[in-house]
């Protein structure tokens, strides 16, 4: 067990930086899940605390201990790779025992050896695979194998890279929560990196959102979904992506060229972006009234324009005068051309800074109280 420091952390290959001083502490024991796109930065990350980059400036500490100068074998990391390497002549109970083998991690007895292979397999879904050897093994089995490799070893800090990237969608769901008690279980500090919001949200104690090399907001993953610093961290979290409606802010109002109305906090004029989530919206009839209607509340009608049922969710585009929304709904009686009327707490709205085309831009604050925005077809 250790805390995980980085501080002002930068990467280079030949001219190009990959790292641009991260500042980052990780709680002891803590389950910590790094987010973003390819090419973020994510696995450069994982590298340097590894001490696998030569050129790295800044600072990685571990357990307070510097790592600059220290071996990445000194280093009390485990780290796991998106690319499994398992050694091909070994099944895979003596690849699993090849780290607690080593001698580096003091003496373990075959008994203790035998138990804490049973404890990881069992977890991993792999104890019945113990004999095969890799050659054998599909690749999900491969990538379960080479996880196991890592976490069989106690260390003072795990770094897993997308470990569960080749597997199916079933499996990995059930390997979340399987991670979640693993960890919970070793009581190890670990650093994950993952593209996928899913995993990030269900395993993060908290979430650090990476872009160019750059943090752009760390915090739980409630703190990430209900504040987002800006465009970037809303769109990374949630799928659909959330809507975003160009609107112009005048007296307080910001208003869409469709006519979506939402109040604005004060001070705030001008261009500004509208956010909600497709699953905030709630649906119904126009005119329908009730709880649906009031300033806490900003209801917007429009006409669906397309309806697609994915099990037992239904994704509509709606179309609001101009304004296209998306909307996830369990409402299987929503047909396309029908008419209907979006409901979202003003809470659940953001307004965003204005931006270029194709650019990102700060998140100002939640709706203020709002005028009922009822939009004709």
């Amino acid at each position: 067990m250790a805390t995980l420091t980085l501080s002002g952390l930068t990467a280079r290959y030949d001219r190009t930086t990959a790292l641009h001083g991260l500042d980052l502490e990780i709680a002891d024991g803590e389950f910590f899940v790094l987010l973003g796109p390819s090419g973020a930065g994510k696995t450069t990350t994982l590298k340097c605390v590894a001490g696998l980059i030569d050129d790295v400036g800044g600072e990685v500490g571990i357990g307070g201990r510097s790592m600059t100068g220290v071996e990445p074998y000194e280093r009390g990391v485990a780290m796991a790779f998106e690319s499994y390497a398992l050694y091909p002549q070994k099944t895979v109970e003596e690849n699993l025992a090849s780290p607690l083998r080593s001698g580096r991690l003091g003496s373990w007895t075959p008994a203790q050896q035998a138990e804490r292979i049973k404890q990881v397999t069992t977890t991993l879904g792999i104890d019945h695979l113990l004999k095969r050897f890799p050659r054998e093994l599909s690749n999900g089995q491969r990538q379960r194998t080479a996880l196991g490799r890592v976490l069989v070893r106690p260390a003072d800090v795990y770094l897993l890279d997308e470990p569960l990237s080749h597997l199916d969608a079933k499996l990995r769901a059930a390997m979340r929560a399987e991670l979640t008690q693993l960890g919970e279980m070793s009581d190890t500090t670990t650093l994950y990196v993952t593209h996928d919001y899913q995993e990030a949200l269900a395993l993060g104690n908290r979430i650090g959102v990476l872009r160019d090399g750059k943090l752009v907001q760390v915090g739980t993953p409630e703190e990430l979904w209900t504040e987002p610093a800006d465009t970037f961290v809303a769109r990374s979290l949630g799928q659909p992506e959330m809507n975003l409606l160009d609107a112009t802010a005048v007296d307080g109002v910001a208003k869409t060229a469709g006519g979506v109305e939402v109040g604005v906090p004060a001070g705030v004029s001008g261009p500004v972006r509208i956010g909600i989530r497709p699953r905030d919206l709630t649906i119904g009839t126009v005119g329908a009234g009730g709880s649906a209607d009031g300033a806490d509340r900003l209801t917007i009608a429009g006409r669906v324009v397309l309806a697609e049922r994915l099990g037992r969710a239904v994704e509509l585009s709606v179309d609001a005068h101009g304004d296209r929304i998306i909307v996830v709904t369990t409402d299987q009686k929503v047909h396309e051309d029908d008419t209907v009327e979006l409901s979202v707490e003003r809470s659940a709205v953001h307004i965003f800074a204005a931006a270029e085309p194709g650019q990102d831009s700060e998140r100002i604050g939640a709706a203020e109280p709002i005028r009922v925005a009822e939009v004709e077809r």
